[in-house]
């Protein structure tokens, strides 16, 4: 049987204390009197900056800024990282997935504990030119989640490449180096030319990405030596994804943030139980790589053309499954549930309680969700679920696709 190791129960215990103490303390809204008002205050202020780039409109700028908004949004990531892990890079895939992920969690809890405002429109002028642009508007400003999650992602990346390719000259470091600000300086840039943020908040995701991929480059090895190795992976990581939901602060109004995170929550949970099954199998350091002898061009669109809508279907009836499953699992356990958008029949109960339904539940309220005062937002668990699925077909069951079809 599996044991669980000191350090696990201590870092489980210690995330379950600060939900009920930071609850207990209004940790939250102490924190937000504290930082909104003058966070508020930098954001008006540099709206003359904001206007002054702007001056510059042309449509080729709005193309390109756009353009590379979306080739570092989480929506692009999501649909990389299945094509790195298939890819035979498969260490570089799991590291890029978990920062993501951890990129992602503390950008949002940061943006709904501040609940700092986006530039004013007008006079700034937004340009949303995708579904995805217009989602991202509805979240808070500080700090900048594509400014935050290109430093870390771009960092690591080069990190990666100088320390797998054994490069040790320092001027193709200064170039990949180079390479990383222009990117970087680009898409800070480019979110306050589309009046997306402001200048404070791109300043932000900078100083909060480097401090994060530091962080990052002193414990992912540490980390990946636990995934594919240790025990007591997937009881963990199952019991860590559902503290992290329980630990995210309660933000002033409701937004889109808290999805982002369940998402890639259960994105980052799905690839730990794939590869802790099937590591060495599919994933250990021998496995075929893109661009060798060993797995050529071909070979690799093969994988791509199958797996893309193996993924897809699984998530489908993930999804499926968990809004026939929850639903039923709540009810017999006397768990009020509600659906803000899934289900519509609970979508309908729910708006004839009295609890406001837009808003996500607070620190206790999210912990022990059974109280009469509170229903559960079951869109939460199948979101979780339906991202799980996703991600642990991505490593498990298409991988063993690709080899009883010989790719």
């Amino acid at each position: 049987m599996e044991s669980i190791s000191g350090w696990q129960v201590s870092l489980l215990g210690g995330i379950a204390s600060w939900v009920v103490f930071s609850s207990m303390l209004n940790v939250t809204g102490k924190i937000r009197s504290l930082t909104q008002p003058w966070v508020s205050h930098q954001v008006i202020s540099s709206t003359p900056i904001s206007l002054k780039i702007q001056k510059y409109q042309h449509g080729f700028l709005d193309g390109l800024f756009t353009a590379l908004s979306c080739v570092v949004s989480v929506p692009f990531y999501t649909a990389f990282l299945p094509l790195l892990f298939w890819s035979g890079h498969c260490k570089l895939a799991r590291q890029m997935t978990l920062l993501m992920a951890f990129c992602d969690y503390i950008g949002n809890c940061i943006k709904d504990v501040v609940a700092a405002p986006r530039p004013s429109s007008p006079p700034v002028r937004r340009v949303t030119a995708t579904e995805d642009e217009k989602e991202n508007a509805m979240e808070y400003g500080l700090p900048s989640s594509h400014t935050l999650n290109t430093v870390c992602l771009s960092g690591y990346l080069l990190h990666y490449v100088l320390s797998y390719a054994e490069i040790s000259d320092i001027s193709t470091q200064l170039v990949g180096l180079a390479t990383i600000c222009l990117v970087v300086g680009l898409i800070g840039l480019g979110r306050i030319y589309l009046g997306m943020h402001s200048l404070i908040d791109v300043i932000g995701g900078l100083i909060i990405g480097l401090g994060v991929l530091a962080i990052w480059l002193s414990i992912h090895e540490y980390i990946d030596a636990f995934v594919v190795s240790e025990q007591n992976v997937s009881t963990f990581w199952t019991v860590l994804s559902l503290l992290l939901l329980f630990a995210y602060p309660t933000p002033e109004f409701a937004t889109p943030s808290f999805e982002y995170h369940t998402a890639f929550n259960g994105v980052a949970l799905g690839i730990v139980i794939g590869i802790q099954q099937t590591y060495h199998h599919f994933h250990h350091e021998d496995v075929p790589r893109l661009f060798t002898s060993d797995l050529a061009i071909l070979a690799f669109l093969g994988r791509a053309l199958v797996g893309i809508p193996t993924i897809l279907l699984v998530k489908f009836c993930s999804k499926a499954l968990a809004k026939w499953i929850l639903p039923i699992v709540a009810n017999i356990l006397g768990i009020p549930v509600k659906s803000t958008s899934y289900i519509p029949t609970l979508s309908v109960s729910a708006m004839s309680k009295k609890s406001d339904g837009t808003r996500q539940a607070g620190y206790l309220q999210k912990l022990f969700f059974f109280s009469h005062q509170e229903t559960f937002d079951v869109d939460t668990g199948i979101r979780l679920l339906q991202y799980t699925g996703l991600a642990w077909s991505v490593v498990d069951l298409v991988p063993y696709v690709f080899f009883r079809l010989g790719l």
